[in-house]
């Protein structure tokens, strides 16, 4: 396959896919312009380095890797500074029981490890299979799982008992 026939597929694929890159790059930064810069950083990136795709199947894993990565290294260069957008800001006005159980979930995610939310967010908010994320975080597929439920283990215990994951 030629660059020009990878650099269409991602193209393509990218376009299909922005509502769930966005939502990624902003599980990690939680500000949506600078979700928005992850999004176009990441794919300025891909289609910099789009010679190293060599399997096409393997698109979807490349390019989350690239993304996640990207996000990641923001949140490396930006630790100290938190920008918080206003529909997060509502979110802690009064409540319903549903409504604080949600912000007692987002709360906790935010205390996890950037590599801990990568798991949570790309298995259960992404819908990968335990091997897609295996790939894109770099790992053997067993050491993922046990991270995984070592996360899960550890959210049940911030959370509390009434709430079952």
């Amino acid at each position: 396959m030629t660059n020009h026939e990878k650099f269409e597929l991602v193209e393509k694929f990218i376009i299909e896919n922005q509502a769930a890159h966005y939502r990624l790059a902003y599980s990690y930064v939680k500000n949506k312009e600078n979700a928005l810069d992850i999004v176009q950083e990441a794919i300025v990136k891909a289609l910099q380095s789009i010679d190293r795709l060599d399997e096409t199947k393997y698109l979807k894993t490349w390019f989350y890797r690239i993304l996640v990565n990207t996000s990641i290294d923001f949140i490396r260069k930006h630790q100290r500074v938190t920008i918080v957008d206003n529909d997060v800001l509502d979110g802690y006005l009064t409540q319903t029981e549903d409504e604080q159980m949600d912000m007692d979930l987002l709360d906790v995610l935010d205390d996890l490890t950037t590599y801990e939310k990568s798991i949570i967010f790309l298995r259960f908010f992404e819908d990968m299979k335990i091997e897609e994320v295996a790939n894109i975080l770099g790992e053997n597929v067993n050491t993922t799982k046990t991270k995984l439920y070592r996360t899960l283990k550890k959210l049940r215990f911030e959370i509390g008992e009434e709430y079952r994951l």
